[in-house]
């Protein structure tokens, strides 16, 4: 980690935010994905000379999946990629093209004519058909996208697509956040060695429900559509799905995976252990990133629950806790107040019996059989809260149900960044 906070470099007319003390010290080196390109550039969308728009072009004879929010207000992005994924075929490549600064969301009909216009100048940049272009955008709800600056900007972009260019797409796609995210996972499948890597965005308006935020992960393994679709959703409930930084869930949430085939694999035509444990490898450290980089954090909070009648009841409890502004106020200020843990698996809607939770900081027992450890003391949990990583343990003490969650603390900084957000 650094100690040392740094400011992102800013935007014209764009606000500075200091770089979160949890970031990783620098953007991992991803390799190019054979049958991959990238590319990034300045559209204009929000800020003048930002870095905004993001092009990946993906080769023919790829698969594509993909998972989005289930918000009832989502995005026109969303709506258009979800309607063209169950009918895409791999006989041609697919594009994905983001922007970084509006939303498109709540836009109404105008809405749907944008993704159109993009979605029809990014098929003939890339020379494909528009139903194998999937668009997404983020940042400002309820203002209209300017269509044309993208589309005037898109075959200038599309000039320097580069397998290389992942750390500038990474860049293109951020909107509170304070540093680009990615993560690569290598594994061999029958001998032949497959990467996966991927990179997302996310900082604030995190909230698990189907997918959080954008991620775009691709591979060289060779996976039929249907396998890749099920190992995504599968490896998504326990990574995207399995994060909060304040309860809201995105309008326009989305993760795409997209498989080259390139590496020469026997192709894959349902769930493999050896490729979906790299894949959790990937989605679960960009998730873990999203975390670090809650708006305004300064801890990094793991709510492990077991013991619970089902696991749907340890993920109630876990995110009970996982949410609380109370429990979430508690650790920015390092106060043990292990009552709002209690607090929070009480509200939960869970199963639970006073008598037989046990909870515990880290290796700290601090409660057990309805009341406070003997061995607990006020002032080692109060000096293990002074970490920048805590485990939150509790068991529930009544079945075999399990469940864990990722979080952050709330701090003045996450009013700060929101309270001006559209300033």
């Amino acid at each position: 980690m650094s100690d040392t906070p740094s400011k992102v470099a800013p935007a014209t007319g764009a606000k500075t935010h200091t770089r979160s003390p949890l970031a990783p010290d620098r953007f991992p080196d991803l390799p190019a994905i054979d049958g991959v390109r990238f590319a990034a550039g300045a559209a204009g969308v929000k800020y003048k000379n930002r870095v905004d728009v993001m092009i990946a072009e993906i080769a023919p004879g790829s698969t594509i999946a993909g998972v989005f929010t289930r918000s009832a207000t989502r995005s026109a992005a969303v709506l258009d990629c979800q309607s063209k994924l169950p009918q895409v075929t791999s006989d041609a490549g697919f594009g994905i093209v983001v922007n970084s600064g509006n939303a498109n969301t709540f836009t109404g009909m105008r809405g749907v004519t944008d993704v159109a216009l993009i979605t029809k100048a990014a098929a003939g940049v890339l020379d494909l058909p528009a139903s194998h272009i999937f668009t997404s955008s983020t940042g400002v709800i309820g203002e209209p996208l300017p269509a044309q600056k993208i589309t005037d900007a898109l075959p200038g972009i599309a000039a320097a697509l580069d397998g290389a260019a992942v750390e500038p797409a990474a860049r293109a796609i951020m909107t509170t956040d304070t540093f680009p995210k990615g993560a690569v996972a290598t594994c061999e499948i029958d001998g032949t060695p497959v990467t996966i890597m991927g990179f997302a965005k996310g900082s604030g308006m995190i909230a698990p429900d189907m997918a959080t935020m954008l991620g775009y992960i691709f591979t060289d393994a060779a996976v039929t559509q249907p396998a890749l679709q099920e190992m995504l959703s599968a490896t998504n409930q326990i990574s995207f799905n399995a994060v909060t930084v304040d309860s809201d869930t995105s309008t326009s949430d989305t993760v795409l995976l997209a498989a080259t085939g390139r590496a020469g694999n026997t192709p894959l035509t349902g769930p493999d252990q050896t490729f979906q444990t790299a894949l959790q490898t990937v989605m679960q450290d960009l998730a873990h990133q999203i975390v670090r980089d809650g708006e305004g954090a300064t801890k990094f909070v793991e709510v492990r629950v077991s013991g619970a009648v089902t696991d749907a009841d340890a993920r109630k409890v876990a995110s009970a806790i996982a949410n609380s502004p109370l429990v979430k106020t508690a650790i920015a200020g390092e106060d043990p107040n292990w009552g709002r843990i209690v607090m929070a698996v009480g509200k939960s809607g869970a199963q639970a019996d006073r008598d037989r939770l046990t909870i515990r900081f880290g290796d700290i027992l601090v409660a057990e059989q309805g009341w406070v450890a003997d061995s607990y003391s006020e002032e080692a949990g109060a000096s293990y809260m002074q970490n920048a990583e805590l485990l939150i343990d509790v068991d529930l003490g009544l079945g075999p149900g399990g469940a864990t969650m990722w979080t952050c603390d709330l701090t003045h900084g996450y009013i700060q960044i929101n309270a001006d957000y559209r300033s």
